[in-house]
């Protein structure tokens, strides 16, 4: 029983995470210009998660602009996508990740690093964890 209210635990904060992603997307395109200044530059992003000791990463989906990764069956306190190198004129980064913390007093940290500078971080604390961040370039 237990096993089968963690796993849809684990569903239902999936679908939230990917809802929040979608809309992420869709609010980051709403006011496209091709007059902004600094659009036309690339930048190297990197998403990193960190969850408090005795906690499992399971999931984390991130991008650039529409462009959703879904990095699936994870395990272990931290987890580090490649570094992508966006297209000249992109307009935002997402990241979302699930983890199941050892207590209710468990954390989960994620963050969006662009250029090599922190830009955007996000935060979740109980047992099961859900944090995202969104950054717009």
């Amino acid at each position: 029983m237990k096993k089968m209210k963690l796993k849809n635990v684990l569903k239902g904060s999936f679908v939230m995470v990917m809802a929040a992603l979608v809309f992420g997307f869709v609010t980051s395109c709403s006011n496209d210009d091709d007059d902004i200044p600094g659009t036309n530059k690339t930048h190297k992003v990197v998403f990193k998660a960190e969850a408090s000791a005795g906690s499992s990463i399971d999931i984390a989906v991130y991008g650039i602009d529409g462009n959703p990764t879904t990095a699936t069956s994870l395990s272990g306190t931290t987890w580090s996508s490649p570094e992508i190198t966006t297209e000249a004129g992109a307009m935002s980064a997402n990241v979302a990740v699930n983890a199941v913390g050892a207590n209710a007093s468990s954390t989960l940290k994620v963050q969006i690093w662009v250029d090599g500078e922190l830009k955007k971080e996000g935060t979740s604390s109980g047992q099961y964890l859900s944090a995202s961040a969104s950054h717009t370039f």
